[in-house]
């Protein structure tokens, strides 16, 4: 997550005092990428050297390249003024010694610690730029405005909340903690940087008792699955579970742990026990690692892995190490050189491999090197492939090494006891069901179904945690079908292989001073075999050794027989220490691994493949349904892949994504019920209003406030339709002949005899609604005026719009106080009050549009109804109607959503579309009669009842 790209360079005031100012040095990156990315602006580069060059090797803590000086750029502000605490005048738009002004405090730089620079270095450790924003900061909103002295103040506050819980990363921190030294002005402030970090796992993670006590023991919130127990489920699991939702885990596995495996080795009456790490083992990186977090919390200390790693040739004998350091500043100076190729080949080095980068290289060097040369020059090969898991054959030139600018720095670190002490204690209190293999996924709008065998999991989202292996091979099918963008990123990213076998000993024969040591091959294809070995003496609690399987060769061990690959390392190790005088004794237990042919992985950890890029890791990253189903793992994360703490990082990252969804789809629902529940409070007070309404004539009624004498105020008109009447054979004669549809007619007339009364509104002014009053000739004509001559469209309650609630409102104030005036005055006459039965008697109107009382038409009368369901755009067309057409209604019938009449009496199929109109049944209110919106549709010669269903 790169800083913006956008943040103004604003003229440096030599007054601002900027805690932001500093200078750090770093090492140079001897590898830039290639293709920085366009969104990153940073102010410096920062990298641990040689990254994954010498992942396999510890690597040296000080690097021999000149320093990089970064100078952190100064913020500035034109309307930023220093805080005073004197009382000196200061009029800066007129200096005036006369002129007192107060500063505005939202425009200071805040001063909560001395220590900002410490701070700034502690949160650039955790992933955080020193002095500028990450992209998630800004899709999350943390600030309004990015650049300013928010921002600064933001990054202030960010920092020193990371840096109070780092100090004891076994408490919970609270935002009550932070009142004391953030000014009042930024509280607000305070509370947006608190949640952010809390709720994307910036601080208070893990597995102390302080964070496990904040595990609700009765969730609120809706249930998740997370499909597999690794570090990123059991990450997610735990952040989901704090935050309040029902989490369920699906494990094909008897185990938690998926890629992280401790295994307990035991021999000799189980006199000899050692815990040893089949899988991931290395803590790469300990400066902002939350792994190493985590481990803290355990009280555990780490195990440095140390610098010294000799090599043994064939014969058994040391390399020189002049020689040693020879070969690797020459195999450095090729990747150098291959990072200036991919620079001059520009995009076309996406599509050439790193292997054949080198090659080329070495065989051009025109150097002679003689056999040891040669081996040792293939054992770095052979480290560089176990740092990618994946050959160089296969490799990105252009972006093998993307990830290294983000490297966690720090040392190389076992966990005394293995790896799956972190498992144990955060799979601890999480509700994992173990051996439910999921074969199916099925998300949409509605939820997420996860199948494991003949059981069906269900759920208001899940996130899915498998490796890349699993996803590639196609053994869970989604449905729908992942989008195609994704199964494309799925193919392209490489997915290797590591192997190891681990050899539990009656003692220790190699000796306790060193934790790695390598052995050279003379076959190429075999250089990855047992190339190197980690002592786990000093950390497994007995005399463990593991040798490592990379490249090619990890590919033929996956069906090389255990008994020949123990031979083989046993006849390295003779061959190394015998000389020495050292017997090696036979192992007591040992163990292979197989993890491309386990089918819960299939592979070991993923790399950037050739015709790959870290966009890559994005895409697998994003979610899918709509914010239901989500993807973490180490294959989720462009900047820790292949790590344990990448992979634990990104289960952090899609808890908070996915409590953003459900938050946001909670909120609008609220939102949709408040909308309903107000719309219906308003249907009511409007039925109780026209109950007495200001003008009555026909089946017209209008309301509105009689204090406003403006004659352009707004009123409210409604029209009833009412009460079925019989239809004589001469009327059906003439509906046959006006109407060539006769089906849909029929169905429409069908659903109005069936209604007992409708309503339909507009708003209008009061000096149109006398102007409509004294339209003489009845409702027909009344109707033919108001839609004809003064262009309005009758709808349904809500098509009234928001506008129409402040009218209402303001009448309904109007009658209250009228009412409790005429109450006063009623009880100081001493005239008592009629019975409340008196004022709730009701007339029902008969609404004759179309007719005369006799049933006779009007001659020379166009008029037309258009009734209009949920769609909206279509072309109005003119209606001749000479029939009687009274409406009734009943609530939830279903009518045709277009009846469009034209001119010679037909209705148009094409614009027929079977819907529903919700009316109101014995002058109820119009709550069930949607919104018709209309609005734009200039009339032509139809008046226009809208009403939607």
């Amino acid at each position: 997550m790169n800083p913006p790209d956008h943040t103004p360079q604003a003229t440096h005031n030599s007054h601002i005092q900027n805690p932001l100012q500093f200078t750090i040095h770093l090492p140079r990156h001897p590898n830039p990428s290639p293709y920085p990315n366009p969104n990153s602006d940073h102010f410096f580069s920062i990298s641990v050297p040689r990254g994954k060059r010498r992942r396999g090797r510890p690597r040296n803590a000080t690097p021999s390249l000149p320093p990089q000086v970064l100078h952190m750029p100064p913020f500035s502000n034109s309307n930023y003024s220093p805080l005073k605490n004197d009382n000196s005048n200061t009029d800066f738009a007129n200096p005036s010694p006369t002129t007192k002004v107060v500063p505005d405090v939202s425009d200071e730089i805040i001063v909560i610690n001395k220590e900002a620079t410490n701070e700034a270095m502690i949160a650039l450790s955790s992933g955080f730029p020193a002095d500028s924003l990450t992209d998630e900061e800004i899709e999350a909103g943390v600030i309004s405005v990015v650049g300013g002295i928010e921002q600064v103040n933001y990054i202030l506050i960010r920092n020193h909340i990371i840096t109070k819980w780092r100090e004891n990363v076994s408490n919970w921190v609270t935002k009550e903690m932070f009142l004391d030294v953030v000014p009042q002005h930024c509280r607000s402030l305070l509370d947006l940087t608190y949640n952010y970090l809390l709720s994307h796992g910036y601080i208070n993670f893990g597995i102390s008792p302080a964070i496990r006590e904040r595990i609700v023991s009765e969730p609120s919130k809706s249930n998740v699955i997370v499909i597999g127990a690794g570090l990123a489920g059991l990450a997610a699991a735990r952040q989901l579970m704090v935050l309040g939702y029902k989490v369920t885990v699906l494990e094909g596995r008897k185990r938690a742990g998926g890629r992280v495996y401790t295994k307990k080795m035991e021999g000799g009456n189980r006199t000899v026990v050692a815990a040893a790490d089949l899988g991931g083992s290395v803590l790469t990186g300990t400066l902002g690692n939350p792994l190493g977090i985590v481990a803290k919390q355990l009280a555990s200390p780490l195990h440095k892995v140390r610098d010294r790693c000799p090599i043994y040739r064939l014969d058994g004998k040391p390399v020189d190490r002049g020689l040693d350091a020879r070969v690797e500043n020459d195999f450095n100076q090729l990747l150098d050189k291959a990072s200036k190729l991919r620079q001059l080949m520009g995009e076309v080095s996406q599509d050439v491999s790193l292997g054949a980068a080198l090659e080329t290289f070495w065989q051009g060097s025109g150097d002679a090197v003689n056999a040891e040369e040669m081996g040792l020059f293939n054992w770095h090969l052979a480290n560089l492939e176990y740092a990618n898991a994946g050959l160089l054959s296969k490799l990105s030139l252009a972006f093998w090494d993307q990830d290294d600018i983000y490297d966690m720095g720090g040392d190389h670190c076992f966990l005394p006891g293995g790896n799956g002490r972190l498992v144990q204690a955060l799979a601890e209190n999480v509700p994992i069901v173990y051996e439910k293999t999921v074969h199916t996924i099925r998300y949409g709008s509605d939820g997420v179904q996860v199948v494991a065998g003949s059981q069906i999991f269900e759920s208001e989202m899940a996130l899915c945690t498998v490796p890349l292996g699993v996803l590639k091979s196609g053994s869970i099918k989604f449905i729908p079908e992942l989008p195609q963008r994704k199964l494309d990123g799925i193919k392209r990213l490489g997915f290797g292989l590591l192997n190891k076998v681990a050899m539990l000993f009656p003692h220790v024969f190699w000796g306790t001073d060193l934790d790695t040591f390598g052995h050279l091959s003379d076959d190429p294809s075999r250089r990855g075999e047992f190339f190197l070995f980690y002592s786990y003496a000093t950390v497994a609690g007995g005399p463990l050794l593991i040798a490592l399987v990379a490249g090619e060769a990890a590919h033929k061990f996956e069906s090389m027989p255990p008994t020949d690959a123990v031979s083989r390392v046993l006849q390295i190790l003779k061959g190394i220490y015998e000389p020495q005088g050292i017997d090696v004794p036979e192992p007591i237990q040992t163990v292979c691994t197989r993890w491309g042919s386990d089918p819960f992985s299939l592979g070991s950890y993923s790399n950037v493949a050739v015709g790959a890029s870290g966009d890559d890791y994005d895409i697998l990253a994003e979610c899918v349904g709509d914010g239901r189903l989500f993807f973490a793992g180490e294959a989720t994360t462009r900047r820790y892949p292949a790590t344990m703490h990448g992979a634990f990082l990104s289960g952090l990252r899609e808890a908070a994504h996915m409590a953003h969804y459900s938050s946001t789809r909670a909120l609008k629902k609220k939102v949709e019920r408040n909308l309903m529940k107000n719309a219906h409070s308003c249907a009511s007070l409007l039925a109780d209003l026209f109950r007495q309404p200001d003008l009555e004539f026909g089946s017209f009624s209008v309301i509105f406030c009689k204090k406003n004498p403006d004659p352009n105020s707004t009123a409210i008109l409604k029209v009833t339709f009412s009460g079925p009447q019989k239809k004589s054979h001469e009327c059906s004669r003439t509906i046959d002949q006006h109407h060539s549809n006769k089906l849909l007619f029929q169905q429409l007339q069908s659903h109005f005899n069936q209604l007992q009364e409708l309503h339909v509104y507009t708003l209008l002014s009061r000096e149109q609604a006398l102007e409509l009053r004294e339209v003489r000739g009845g409702d027909e004509l009344r109707l033919n005026y108001l839609c004809e001559k003064l262009g309005v469209k009758l709808v349904g309650r809500r098509g009234l719009g928001s506008s129409a609630d402040s009218v209402i409102a303001s009448i309904k104030a109007e009658r209250g106080e009228r009412k409790s005036a005429s109450t006063s005055l009623t009880f100081k006459s001493g005239i008592s009050k009629p019975k409340a039965g008196f004022f709730k008697q009701k007339v029902i109107r008969k609404a004759k549009f179309f007719s005369n009382s006799s049933g006779s038409t009007h001659p020379n009368t166009d008029v037309g109804v258009k009734v209009v369901g949920s769609s909206i755009g279509f072309t109005a067309t003119t209606a001749t109607t000479t029939t009687t057409t009274n409406i009734p209604t009943t609530t939830n019938s279903s009518v045709g959503d277009k009846a469009v009449g034209n001119n010679i009496g037909s209705i148009q199929p094409s614009n027929s579309t079977m819907g529903s109109i919700v009316g109101n049944s014995n002058g109820s209110t119009a709550a069930n009669v949607r919104e018709g919106s209309l609005y734009g549709l200039a009339p032509t010669h139809s008046s226009y009842v809208v009403i939607d269903e």
